[in-house]
This record gives C-alpha cells, sequence and structure tokens, in this order.
C-alpha cells in the first residue's frame, strides 16, 4: 500500500483540475503532483503570469488527452492536482514570493522524491518560482541535470532590486549546486556579456539543437534529469504571450524531440513558467502552453513503467 503525506498547507483550489486530475490533499507515493505558483513580482517587462497556472487548466480540457507523438494517453495515467500556493496577506513582492515558497517546501520537505517516487509539475508564474523546487530536487538527487530551455541566461545576480528574480533563477540554482550536478541550458538567446562568458567557460550553453540533443541523448539512463523550461523558449511567432519574448526561438517539433528522449530516461521532475494568458488574446498560447505540459505529464509518468 503506498504510503501518504498529509498537504500542511492551505492551498487555493485551482478554476479547475489539469485535464481532470483528480484535487489531492494529500501525496501518496508512485504519484505525479501538479501544482501551481501563480506570482509574477519581479517581472521586468510585461506582467500577468500571476495568471498562468490557471489558464494552462482552463484550456487543458479543449485539447486532446492523447498524444500522437508518444502515442501515449493522460486518460490511461493517474495524476493529481495540489492546486495554488497561496501568496499570503501581504503586498510586498519579496513577502509573497517567501511565503508562496516556504509552503512548497512545507509540503515537500518531509518527502524523499527519490524512494517515494513522487514527481511533481510546478506550473508558474514567473521564473522565480522555479526556486523551490530546483533546489528540492538538488537536494534529493546529488546527480541531477538541470535541463534548462529559455530565452535568456538567468544568470544575473539579482535584478532591478531582486536577489531572486526571474532573471535570477539559474545564478541562484548554481548557488545550491554540489560536485555531481550539471546544468545544460539551450535556446538561450539573450543575456549580458558576462553571462554569455559564464557560460562559455563553464561549458553550459548549447548553440545548436543537434548539440543539445546530443546532450541528453548521452545523459546515463539511470541519472535523474530536472527539467526547468521558460515557455519564451519558443519563438514568438508560434507563443507570443509570455513576457519577455525574443526573436529566433525554437518550435514545438524541436521541443517534441526532446520529450522523446526524456521517455527513455530518469525523468524526476519538471516546471513550466511564464505564460502571460492576457498577452495573447487568440488563446493560441494558452493552448500552444498546455500541450507542452501534456506532453511532459505524459512522459513523466510513462518512465514509470
Amino acid at each position: 500500500m503506498a504510503n501518504t503525506f498529509p498537504v500542511p498547507v492551505p492551498l487555493d483550489e485551482p478554476v479547475r483540475a489539469y485535464f481532470g486530475a483528480d484535487l489531492a490533499t494529500e501525496i501518496q507515493s508512485n504519484k505525479t503532483y501538479i501544482i501551481g505558483f501563480g506570482f509574477d513580482g519581479t517581472a521586468c517587462f510585461r506582467k500577468g503570469t500571476r495568471y498562468g497556472p490557471n489558464g494552462l487548466r482552463s484550456i487543458s480540457e479543449d485539447i486532446e488527452s492523447y498524444s500522437p507523438y508518444l502515442d501515449a494517453d493522460l486518460d490511461d495515467h493517474e495524476f493529481y492536482d495540489l492546486g495554488n500556493l497561496q501568496l499570503g496577506e501581504s503586498t510586498d513582492v519579496e513577502t509573497q514570493w517567501k511565503y508562496a515558497s516556504d509552503d512548497f517546501n512545507q509540503i515537500f520537505e518531509p518527502i524523499d522524491l527519490e524512494s517515494e517516487q513522487v514527481k511533481v509539475l510546478t506550473l508558474g508564474g514567473e521564473h522565480s518560482i522555479s526556486y523551490a523546487p530546483i533546489v528540492k530536487y538538488l537536494k534529493q538527487y546529488p546527480d541531477l541535470v538541470l535541463l534548462h530551455l529559455d530565452a535568456h541566461a538567468d544568470l544575473r545576480d539579482g535584478f532591478t532590486g531582486y536577489h531572486y528574480s526571474h532573471a535570477s533563477i539559474i545564478r541562484r540554482a548554481l548557488d545550491h549546486f554540489g560536485p555531481g550536478h550539471q546544468l545544460i541550458q539551450y535556446g538561450i538567446r539573450s543575456g549580458t556579456r558576462e553571462e554569455y562568458q559564464y557560460m562559455r567557460e563553464h561549458g553550459t550553453v548549447r548553440t545548436s539543437r543537434k548539440d543539445f540533443l546530443d546532450s541528453v541523448a548521452n545523459i546515463p539512463g539511470d541519472r535523474p534529469i530536472y527539467l526547468t523550461l521558460d515557455l519564451d523558449y519558443f519563438d514568438p511567432s508560434f507563443l507570443p504571450g509570455t513576457g519577455t519574448p525574443e526573436p529566433g526561438g525554437e518550435d514545438f517539433h524541436s521541443f517534441v524531440s526532446l520529450i522523446k528522449l526524456l521517455r527513455e530516461r530518469n525523468f524526476v521532475g519538471c516546471d513550466v513558467v511564464e505564460l502571460s494568458p492576457q498577452i495573447d488574446p487568440t488563446g493560441n498560447s494558452d493552448v500552444f502552453a498546455a500541450k507542452v505540459v501534456r506532453e511532459l505529464l505524459l512522459t513523466l509518468e510513462e518512465g514509470r513503467r
């Protein structure tokens, strides 16, 4: 019988559970969980990612559950939606971020993700929300590979006065790296001279799709992989509904190439961030992002078989 762990903090109910998932009030072994962190306090250009988690959920049941890319169907899997982390009563941006991050930690701190085979998919929110889940996974897996798909390097040591800015998430993650951890970045096409110098000196960035996919293919099958995916990784001609769009991005087919590789590896968790539903009034970005989440959920789940 699966172990169960109570969720010790109140969560906001989602507008609807992602694709008919059961709403959960406890965490069980051998299950995959969705949790939302709707926050855009440090967004430096266009805000609106606070609506990302529920925007993804709202559109989810209007797409097919079946993935022709993986020949897999969400209807064949059991996954759970925990709802959205609360930001607390304060109007201070940093206090809100810390309140929700602390709640994420309180929920998952008692859980040994590896031995209990618990997987987490966090929905943002701006990229700063990835800090708590990434740090949890780094602590849990001393040989974790962190895959970072993004238009931006996110290696600044703070930005516009925020140490934990959405432009600093990878720098903050590196604060917790041990000798066995590895960072692989792809899609990066915007950053400072210093960020590019760091990526080149440390060999973290891949500058072609082939080099990136080869790097993933060469990861041993039992080595744990966590993906942090900023949706501005995709070209804004495909997904305009994001706060800091950059031309020259990737398409959906490059993403499909990645998930087919992840399906054959030890894919343990991920986050999807930076969807701003109101920026794209057509709703096309929401559909695009919901299909990205579908593929990731299926890839997490198919890895259990």
